[in-house]
Parts: C-alpha cells; sequence; structure tokens
C-alpha cells in the first residue's frame, strides 16, 4: 500500500524490496532536481515527517543522512532542516544558445550529395555499441600517450596490411587527416618554405599550409593525377591524394608516381600522401601506396573519417623515422596529442572483426550506388570524370557561369551539390559538380535520380 504526504511530492510503497529510507530519500532527491523543491526551503523534522508518513522516524532520520552526505540538505542549529540545491529553471527559462558566428551549418533541409561524406548509416550498430561499451572498459588513463594508444596503432598496422597492402614499421596516431598536416606543418617544415599541392585539392590542407607560414603553390592535375613535371624547384614538400585525386577522381599512374618519387629523392622533397579513402576501389586492386614504394621520402595519412565516421576523431601516421620523432617533439613541447577515446574505439570495433566486415560491406554499398548514379547519368549523356572508386564523381561543365546555375537550381530543388571552384586555391581552371552517393540513403538517392539527370542536362 502506498501512502503519499499532502506536502511533498512524496510516494513510499510498501510492498516494494526498496526499503522505505531509500525510496524517501530518492522521492525527496527528485523534488529539489525537479525545482518542486527549492533552495531555502524548509524540510519538516525527521519526527513530524514520520509522523505524516506513517513511518518510523528511524526511516525519515536514514533518508535524511543520505541527503545532507550527497549535499542535498543541510541543518541550522536551532533552525531546521533546508534544502540547499538552487531552484532549477523549467524548460521555458532555460536559456538557449545563439549561433556561433562563422560556424558552419550542420543540419540542413537539402539532400546533401556533397562529397566527403561518410555511410555511417551502414554502420552495424549494434557491433558500433559493442565497439563503445569494451571501450570503457580499461582504467580511465593517468596520462595520454604521445604516439597513440599501443593496441590502436597494432590495429591500424593490421589495417594497414590487410587493406591497403602497407607493411607500416611504425604507426603514429593522429587526430585525422587535416590535425596530422598541421602537425607536419609545425614540426617539420618551415616558414617560407614552398609546398605543392594538387589543384584542385584539398582545400583544408592548403588552409593549414598557408596558416603556418607556408608558400603553397598549385600543381595541376589531369586523368593521371598529379603532374610532377609541374612541381616547382625547391619545393620542401607535396601534398597529394594519389589512390584518389580528391576532388577530380583521378588515380596517380604508375610512371606518376615513379617520378614523383625520383624527384622527392633527387630534391630533399617530402610527399605527403593522402590517403582519405583508398580502401574503396571497386575496378581493379589499387596500386601500390606510396609509401609502400619510397617509405624513405613518403608521409603516408589516413583517416577514420571517410570508412567510418568523423565521431572518433581518429586518425595515423606513418613516415620516416625523421619525422614521427620531430611531431612526437612537437606534442612534447604544445602538449598536444590525438585523444584517446576514438583510439580505443577503433580498436575494439576492429579487434573482433567488425572493421573488416564493415569495410567489405562498405564496398559493396559504394560500387552499387556508384552503378546506380553512373548508369543513369551515362543514359541521359551526361559526361563523368572520375575512376571507379571511393564515394563521389565528377561531372563537368563549360563554363564557371553553368557550374553556379546548375548549383543554384539544385538548391531551388532541394538537393546540394557542391562545386569545384570551392576545391581551387587560384582561379578554377575547370568547372563542374562533385557528387557525392554516401551521405544520403540508398532510397533517397534513387529517388533523386530523376531530378538529377534533368539539371544536369
Amino acid at each position: 500500500m502506498s501512502h503519499t504526504d499532502t506536502a511533498l511530492p512524496v510516494s513510499l510503497d510498501r510492498e516494494a524490496v526498496t526499503p522505505l529510507a531509500v525510496q524517501l530519500a530518492d522521492a525527496l532527491r527528485e523534488a529539489a532536481a525537479s525545482g518542486h523543491l527549492r533552495g531555502g526551503d524548509r524540510l519538516p523534522s525527521t519526527r513530524a515527517l514520520a509522523g505524516r508518513l506513517g513511518v518510523s522516524r528511524t526511516v525519515t532520520s536514514a533518508a535524511y543522512e543520505q541527503l545532507h552526505a550527497e549535499g542535498w540538505i543541510a541543518g541550522r542549529h536551532g533552525s531546521g532542516t533546508y534544502v540547499t540545491t538552487p531552484p532549477t529553471l523549467s524548460a521555458s527559462e532555460v536559456p538557449v544558445p545563439g549561433p556561433v558566428p562563422g560556424a558552419e551549418t550542420e543540419i540542413s533541409p537539402l539532400l546533401d550529395l556533397g562529397p566527403g561524406t561518410p555511410w555511417a548509416a551502414g554502420l552495424d550498430r549494434a557491433a558500433w555499441r559493442r565497439a563503445w561499451r569494451a571501450a570503457a572498459d580499461p582504467d580511465p588513463l593517468v596520462r595520454a600517450h604521445r604516439a597513440g594508444l599501443p593496441e590502436y596503432r597494432a590495429a591500424v598496422s593490421e589495417h594497414l596490411l590487410r587493406h591497403r597492402g602497407l607493411a607500416a614499421g611504425s604507426v603514429l596516431a593522429t587526430g585525422g587527416t587535416t590535425a596530422a598536416v598541421v602537425e607536419l606543418a609545425a614540426a617539420v617544415l618551415r616558414r617560407g618554405d614552398v609546398v605543392a599541392v594538387e589543384e584542385p585539392g584539398y582545400q583544408r590542407a592548403v588552409q593549414a599550409f598557408l596558416r603556418a607560414g607556408m608558400r603553397v603553390v598549385g600543381v595541376p592535375v589531369d586523368d593521371e593525377g598529379l603532374r610532377p613535371g609541374e612541381i616547382p624547384a625547391g619545393a620542401r614538400a607535396v601534398y597529394c591524394s594519389p589512390a584518389h585525386q580528391y576532388p577530380m577522381g583521378s588515380r596517380l599512374s604508375a610512371a606518376r608516381r615513379v617520378e614523383l618519387v625520383e624527384r622527392a629523392r633527387s630534391g630533399g622533397m617530402l610527399v605527403i600522401e593522402d590517403d582519405y579513402d583508398g580502401e574503396l576501389r571497386f575496378d581493379v586492386a589499387p596500386l601500390p601506396m606510396l609509401a609502400a614504394l619510397a617509405p624513405d621520402v613518403v608521409a603516408h595519412l589516413g583517416t577514420t573519417s571517410k570508412i567510418l565516421t568523423p565521431t572518433l576523431g581518429a586518425g595515423w601516421m606513418v613516415a620516416p623515422e625523421a619525422i614521427t620523432s620531430a611531431v612526437l617533439a612537437y606534442r612534447d613541447l604544445t602538449g598536444t596529442r590525438p585523444s584517446p577515446a576514438g583510439q580505443r574505439v577503433l580498436y575494439e570495433f576492429a579487434r573482433n572483426g567488425d572493421l573488416g566486415r564493415h569495410l567489405r560491406k562498405l564496398r559493396r554499398e559504394m560500387a552499387e550506388r556508384r552503378t546506380l548514379l553512373a548508369g543513369a547519368l551515362a543514359a541521359a549523356d551526361i559526361p563523368v570524370r572520375g575512376d571507379d572508386a571511393g564515394a563521389h564523381l565528377v561531372v563537368p561543365f563549360a563554363s564557371a557561369s553553368v557550374e553556379l546555375a546548375v548549383i543554384s537550381a539544385a538548391e531551388r530543388r532541394g538537393i546540394r551539390l557542391d562545386g569545384l571552384a570551392r576545391h581551387f586555391a587560384g582561379t578554377p581552371s575547370a568547372h563542374g559538380v562533385a557528387i557525392g552517393y554516401a551521405g544520403c540513403s540508398r532510397e533517397a538517392l534513387v529517388a533523386a535520380l530523376p531530378a538529377l539527370v534533368s539539371l544536369l542536362r
């Protein structure tokens, strides 16, 4: 049977397994947390409350002692017992934070067909939850490992060998590709150094070099990737995405890979290899990575953001010992190092084979989506650029005005397309849109195809 106090929101169930003192403490704690009881409110004495509730004073005394120990109530000599918690704001009183000036809009009503978005919806949610639970089992760290958790680095090493054919002797954890570029710019390069970048290319990397004081020079790309012959003499580093050039989608040819490595070795140049989605190859086996061809002059960068989700904020670097030593020294000086939380989750996700299963599933899904999209465009005689790989393709246009017109028309139809113009550091020399097919559902992609074909035609 239950008895409810007329002044306090307290209900005690004498038939419940939970002791009455615990029930009473829980009820009073909830009343204080919800604002029913406010800071400064006086509570009945233990004797008076016991009489009202029809329980022994032992019950009320035990409940008060527990709440006093937790800091919810306090006794005042000769005055009584009072609630110490401040009043809780009601939902209507809670201030809603305004937008942060300059921040990106995270949620858009448009169907996002821009490149660079992963297929996060394809993650096995049971495996994902299992990895997070297991990641919480080890004791909290006293201090972070500056090179990354040993188990994470071992998992990445196995991943690179199995899925990218790279026997990595030493793996350094990073916070992702851009974070790794920032570290390389600060730890390895010097202000005023010339850094060659793909044009068009990944502008966040470009900005990282510029903010670090580097002189950035764009090098054109074509259907065979970066043109090594146009890298300026004296360049200290070159940043490229040879497996699947971003955003044009080409693959650096075997001949150009050899040429690039020779240029690097003869000129003392560091090659920064961004392998952001190298696991996603559908037509043929990928060419050997630059880091496998020339581990002495290549810093290989990878990330979980495109194959899993940006949630982890985890990536990796494989580089010559002099490079990794400089990065570790930079971390010691600045106190910066990648968060171990995402590393723990990735390790757990890989440990039971869930990472491998996800990658096989991801490759199948992206291959089928690309076939759907490329097939619909081909049927309408719309040209497509880019290798049969990754999670985006490029539709070229004749001019900048056509690019702008198509993007604006697509937005009016509820579709977000990404123009090539923003991927150039200098004056755009190619025009078109990069269309991603990973971020939305397959059903949404299929439903959008008629409108998309109409716009691009």
